[in-house]
């Protein structure tokens, strides 16, 4: 299968550099061509990619303003169809590390399951712990529970998270084309569960290849830094205004899940 890659980098230099190399590296399923964002200035990671080479068709974006993390993404989705567009479009965050090769057994998801519009990995962090990528839906009443009533864990019913986070994903580039893309109204927050919501809805599921595991620390900025946390607000607003999730809650309530 033919990958594309997006990666965008906000300073992320060495961390972005070393992501890569090892998707370079990787043998079997590898990656047909890889666009680096810089959404900032970052001179000497520029420098050091061009004076590179890699496995793969290495495409450099250099923003002269910053992009919201949708936007960018998006825009690498169109510049790899203007390039002749790779079957299935993967998202990965600049401070991933690879365990093994994750794209072979997510790429064997995806033509395998004709209706997976997404396929993504187990995520592990640093010391091997499972993350909890595999989440459900952000509603007023799950937060409240969550944060005050001391549930800090959410609990996925069986194997079907309603939304999964979107530092390593893996999406058939017909869904991802049909639905448009990432929602580029969406500051930092809250774009990777409107985007998710939009495929189920759409008629695709989201696919985990459990043979597929990245390492990835999450920064959860916004519980530390009173900017995010207020891009956090707002996206959760907009998420609780927007018609997808008023479709999803319907369709949730008619299918008796947990809201």
């Amino acid at each position: 299968m033919n990958i594309t890659v997006s990666i965008v980098s906000h300073g992320h230099g060495a961390e972005a550099l070393a992501l890569l190399d090892e998707l370079s590296a990787l043998t079997g399923q590898g990656v047909r061509r890889l666009l680096l964002t810089l959404n900032q200035l970052e001179p000497e990671l520029a420098s050091a990619v061009r004076q590179r080479s890699y496995s793969y068709e290495l495409i450099l974006i250099e923003n002269t303003s910053p992009l919201g993390f949708g936007a960018n993404h998006n825009r690498a989705f169109a510049r790899d169809a203007d390039l002749g567009a790779s079957e299935a479009f993967a998202v990965f965050n600049p401070d991933l590390h690879l365990r093994g090769n994750p794209l072979k057994g997510m790429a064997r998801a995806l033509v395998d399951m004709p209706l997976a519009g997404a396929v993504y990995p187990r995520q592990v962090d640093t010391a091997g712990a499972p993350s909890d990528s595999e989440r459900l839906v952000p509603t007023p009443r799950r937060l409240l529970a969550r944060y005050l009533g001391g549930r800090r864990h959410e609990v996925v019913d069986g194997d079907r998270p309603e939304w999964v986070n979107a530092a390593c994903m893996l999406l058939r580039r017909e869904a991802y084309e049909q639905i448009g893309g990432f929602d580029e109204s969406y500051h930092m927050y809250c774009e990777d569960v409107d985007l998710c919501l939009r495929l189920q809805l759409a008629g695709w599921s989201l696919v985990r290849a459990d043979d597929a595991i990245v390492e990835h620390a999450a920064q959860r900025a916004s519980h530390r830094n009173p900017r995010h946390l207020a891009w956090h607000v707002a996206s959760l607003c907009k998420l609780w205004g927007s018609a997808a999730y008023r479709e999803w809650t319907k369709s949730a309530e008619k299918q008796s899940y947990r809201i």
